[in-house]
């Protein structure tokens, strides 16, 4: 008999084990997390959180608290290049927001790791079903077929858990994907590379240049990520081992000249805070899974930190694997369903591993001086929006009911984002008006599917009739495509964006994606019942 037993056993304390933590509770799954270190991180790590991460902390409620505990928006937008933060060829460019603001109700935000990972820790610890504990290290697992036995310690103690399934959320040298003797495909490492964190009292200085990403091409070529934008700030720089270089080298004397060179400041005031070595990767676990237990995060994907992708892509991971393993879990959903998340994530995970080499390519001929200044500016400007990348992805699946429509084709797909509620993709944000408010149609999916469909179109009580008769949690939400009237639900246009009729319904899975859509006829000749069980048995992996 297990001393603990739990649905889900989460392996890992960084953003992606809370993110999993938080969506086991949502979904109303019992969790265990284990963490090694004794706290969060002390240090920023990531920072970026894309426009799809902050969908999901809208999603959570804690759009608002990231905000406040992040740089300015406008900082948030800003990357800077020069030869170092006070030199007279500094240059500033800014995302194009305004390009991008129609396609979501949020935007993408600097919020530090060691931040955000406090806020998800937090509340986490809050919701029900959900055991938060670090300091506690899994060191033993095996696995039946009805579950996995694990074995955690923390301060000697030893304990017996038992779960159903496992996350392992832990991190680029995870240990479950070794002892799973899961490899993993890309190029060997690209560089070594040491992340300084330091305090300077250098926000006023740089009150026209703040940004939150500065490449400078000082005498030591240099990386500056903004943690404030005040006085904490970070420095990352490279050594090579094939030319004798070492972490050791890294003395407080030389980490504060490469500061005070980076600052473009002889005689700067530094405040070393601490140093992190660590290796520039990007590559791809080769499986997603095996048998119970699922990788996500660093443990599927290393990214380089060129983009900010890792992190974003590691929560989206959890939020794709979570309610599939509760529908399984709660024998709404066959097996094949827990199939679909390799085939739906790891494509993703492989292309933003490949977006990222390619940015941190650009920053290396850059920093070589193989680029000019203006071709530099021009390079990482245009790569700093990635609209494309993060919010056009999409899944081909059995989890994927197609319709025969293509996906759409930008000419840029790494920037450019196309709204398309073509089965797989994003449900696309439109914006509702209800009473006098304002909100996004992102704002209406829950934990469960979503059906929406227009007044009068009959698809309410199909799906009300459908719920009640399969037991699935499917929410009708009629919403009026004209202009707003003051009573309802009215998103003008939804229809158009969403590529359907005032007959037509589009059902969202619960991670926000289409799974089925029909287009509807002006003779409302199909059978609505059958159609939806059906897409909802094929979704779910049952037979018909």
């Amino acid at each position: 008999m297990a001393d603990i037993e739990v649905d889900v056993l989460i392996v890992g304390g960084g953003p992606v084990g809370l993110s999993a933590s938080l969506e086991c509770s949502r979904h109303g799954l019992t969790s265990l997390l284990v963490e090694k270190h004794a706290g969060t991180s002390i240090f920023p790590k990531a920072r970026l959180v894309s426009t799809r991460t902050m969908e999901l902390l809208r999603s959570w409620g804690l759009q608002d608290e990231v905000e406040r505990a992040g740089l300015p928006r406008e900082d948030s937008l800003a990357v800077g290049v020069g030869t170092s933060l006070t030199a007279d060829d500094f240059h500033r460019e800014t995302a194009p927001i305004a390009a991008d603001a129609p396609q979501s109700p949020t935007y993408a935000y600097i919020c530090a790791q060691d931040e955000l990972e406090v806020i998800l820790k937090r509340t986490a610890e809050t919701l029900p079903g959900a055991d938060v504990r670090f300091a506690t290290t899994m060191t033993a697992f095996s696995q039946d077929g009805d579950g996995v036995s694990a074995t955690i310690e923390s301060s000697g103690a030893t304990a017996e858990v038992r779960s159903a399934y496992v996350i392992a959320a832990d991190g680029a040298r995870s240990s479950i994907r070794e002892r799973l003797a899961i490899g993993v495909d890309g190029p060997p490492p690209i560089g070594h590379m040491i992340s300084i964190m330091f305090e300077a009292d250098i926000g006023d200085l740089l009150h026209d240049r703040r940004c939150a990403l500065y490449f400078l091409r000082s005498t030591i070529p240099c990386a500056v990520e903004a943690v404030d934008n005040d006085r904490r700030w970070l420095v990352q720089t490279g050594y090579d081992p094939a030319e004798g270089g070492s972490a050791d080298d890294f003395t407080p004397e030389f980490c504060t000249e490469i500061v005070r060179e980076a600052v473009g400041i002889g005689e700067l005031d530094v405040t070393l805070i601490a140093t992190m070595p660590w290796l520039q990767q990007a590559v791809t676990a080769r499986s997603y899974r095996d048998g119970r237990i699922f990788l996500a995060g660093d443990s599927a994907h290393v990214s380089t930190p060129q983009g900010g992708f890792g992190m974003n892509c590691g929560i989206q991971d959890a939020h794709n694997l979570v309610w599939k393993i509760a529908a399984v879990h709660k024998g709404h959903a066959g097996e094949g369903l827990l199939d679909t998340y390799g085939p739906e994530r790891r494509p993703i995970g492989e292309r933003t591993v490949g977006e990222s080499l390619t940015n941190a390519l650009i920053t290396f001929r850059m920093m070589e001086g193989e680029l000019t200044m203006a071709e530099a500016i021009a390079l990482q400007a245009g790569r700093r929006s990635s609209e494309g990348l993060v919010l056009g992805f999409h899944y081909d699946s059995a989890a994927v009911v197609g319709d025969g429509s293509p996906p759409p084709q930008p000419d840029d797909p790494y920037r450019t984002y196309v709204p398309t509620a073509r089965p797989g993709h994003r449900a696309p944000h439109v914006t509702v008006h209800r009473a006098g408010a304002r909100m996004s149609t992102l704002d209406l999916l829950g934990t469960g599917f979503t059906l929406f469909t227009t007044p009068g179109s009959g698809w309410s009580d199909i799906a009300a009739d459908v719920a009640a008769r399969t037991g699935d949690h499917v929410v009708p939400v009629e919403l009026d495509p004209g202009l707003p009237t003051g009573g309802g639900l009215c998103a003008p246009g939804w229809t158009e964006a969403y590529g359907t009729s005032t007959t037509g319904a589009v059902l969202v899975r619960p991670d926000g994606h289409v799974a089925w859509r029909y287009a509807g006829t002006d003779g409302n000749v199909l059978d609505g019942r059958r159609a939806l069980v059906e897409a909802l048995d094929d979704v779910l992996s049952r037979s018909h």
